[in-house]
């Protein structure tokens, strides 16, 4: 299956290099990486979808921005790093740092039931007598829905193009009271904890939970607590307008500002790349406790999906450490990607919204890496070993690479997506041993038996395609692709 997480896009970390595109690639002389970066942003704002891109960079303590396109669509206003953007959910990882502190002083504990935190009763926050615990707010998996009021349909009659205006102003209205009485209506429909889902409302509880625990608005604690003590602009309204950047969809129309009371801890923050980096250079520093408490593991593992404390947490290709979180608004998308082994963070800004920014701000991202690094040297020499033997010795040849460079890290949705590139480039037979090597490396791993069963009915193997899908099928019975596939083979997709 090409996708196995609704975030997949996002958690990919490959960087730009032969091996993700299948395919060797000439050598050409390397640019300097403020060469590369010009480019890279240059090209990035030519696209027609996109406007203005700031790009702030901290390299062991020494920064540097890059600013390109414009902050405004019809004029030649090009942002300054000082140009103010609406961070999206980003601005969770802020609740979740107080929330670390809150813990470190002992004023919550992450097992804690969250319901020991509001006021009056709600039965329903628990499913089969499992409660939601502050934990499962900060890793998607509480079971909370995405968004309050929880009524999908409500703009089914509404133009497309006036969605995010009707969203505004209906949050612009909605108060802390009309969140909690959206709370008492929830019904948990799993257990909390297993299953990672994007969620708004988590986030925003977290705030209202900080306000509880500390006494004091959400506002005033980002501003004391992080703002002040990292001489970062507070920006809930007080900074100029000219500073302001103007957000778009993909379209190219003009968005409304994302400043609700109600969304402020889940996405309603708005920096500089100057401030924003500021930031992310404190979250480089892991002596810090909090810092280090919000990086820690608290679900899944780094080989698919991971997550500390509304940190995505992966692995790079030479097995450096990645901590990631991009943001999205109606017209804005960010991207903080931090490096702490290589003491490196980047922040990037766009005021553009479509679909595919968040995205593309995340391969931007590494491709700055890789202009800073280079290719490591174990992708070198599997890139060039693959040219000498062969995609049916892959397996072989990843072996004998990590014989001389242990540090070769192949997470299983890097592997499933180098095999779709593949696929895709119609090379079904490489595809086919890339997919084979995916489940030699993950033999656990559904989602390995399903794409290479995938394969095999493309090449016209049909016995080894239902052979696999029922492996993927005892792994995960919930694997619908595998289940529509059986059935439609006359297969049974009993045990």
């Amino acid at each position: 299956m090409r996708t196995q997480h609704l975030i997949l896009a996002l958690c990919l970390f490959a960087f730009t290099t032969d091996l993700v595109l299948g395919q060797v690639t000439p050598p050409t002389a390397k640019a300097s990486p403020e060469t590369t970066i010009q480019q890279l942003g240059t090209a990035f704002v030519q696209e027609k979808t996109h406007v203005g891109l700031s790009i702030g960079i901290v390299r062991n303590g020494k920064t540097s921005f890059y600013n390109f396109g414009t902050t405004e669509k019809g004029k030649n206003q090009v942002p300054t790093q000082h140009t103010i953007y609406e961070i999206g959910s980003i601005s969770k990882t802020f609740g979740s740092l107080l929330l670390a502190r809150a813990v470190l002083e002992k004023r919550a504990s992450l097992d804690d039931d969250i319901r020991q935190y509001l006021d009056g009763d709600y039965p329903n926050l628990a499913y089969e007598g499992k409660p939601i615990r502050l934990v499962n707010l900060t890793n998607w998996t509480s079971e909370l829905p995405d968004n309050f009021p929880d009524q999908p349909d409500r703009f089914k009659q509404v133009s497309p193009d006036s969605v995010p205006f009707r969203i505004v102003s209906e949050l612009t209205r909605y108060t802390k009271q009309d969140f909690f009485n959206d709370l008492h209506a929830v019904k948990l429909k799993a257990a909390p904890g297993q299953n990672p889902r994007h969620c708004n409302v988590a986030a925003q509880l977290v705030g209202y939970i900080l306000e509880k625990i500390y006494q004091m608005p959400y506002e005033e604690l980002i501003r004391t607590k992080i703002e002040e003590p990292l001489q970062m602009h507070n920006t809930f309204g007080s900074a100029s307008p000219n500073l302001f950047a103007k957000g778009y969809d993909g379209k190219g129309n003009p968005m409304p500002a994302f400043t609700m009371k109600a969304m402020q801890a889940a996405g309603g923050l708005r920096y500089s790349a100057t401030d924003l980096l500021k930031y992310a250079a404190y979250q480089l520093n892991e002596r810090d406790k909090a810092v280090q408490l919000t990086h820690q593991l608290t679900w899944g593992n780094v080989d698919n999906q991971a997550f500390g404390l509304n940190w995505f947490l992966h692995k790079t290709i030479d097995s450096k450490r990645q901590v990631e979180h991009s943001g999205g608004t109606f017209g804005f998308a960010s991207y903080c990607d931090l490096y702490p082994d290589q003491n490196v963070g980047l922040v990037l800004l766009a005021n553009d919204a479509d679909q595919s920014t968040q995205y593309q701000l995340g391969e931007l991202s590494k491709k700055i890496i890789d202009a800073f690094y280079g290719e490591p040297i174990a992708v070198t020499m599997l890139n060039t070993e693959l040219k000498k033997r062969g995609y049916a010795q892959v397996i072989n040849v990843v072996k004998d690479v990590r014989k001389k460079h242990p540090e070769l890290y192949l997470n299983e949705n890097y592997v499933n997506g180098w095999g779709y590139s593949l696929a895709g480039q119609n090379k079904l037979q490489d595809a086919l041993e890339i997919f084979k090597l995916n489940v030699s490396l993950y033999p656990k791993g559904w989602n390995t038996y399903d794409s290479l069963a995938e394969t095999y009915e493309r090449i016209g193997n049909r016995k080894q395609a239902i052979e696999n899908y029922k492996r993927s099928l005892a792994l995960n019975a919930q694997n619908t692709n595998a289940i529509e596939f059986l059935k439609k083979v006359g297969e049974s997709t009993e045990k």
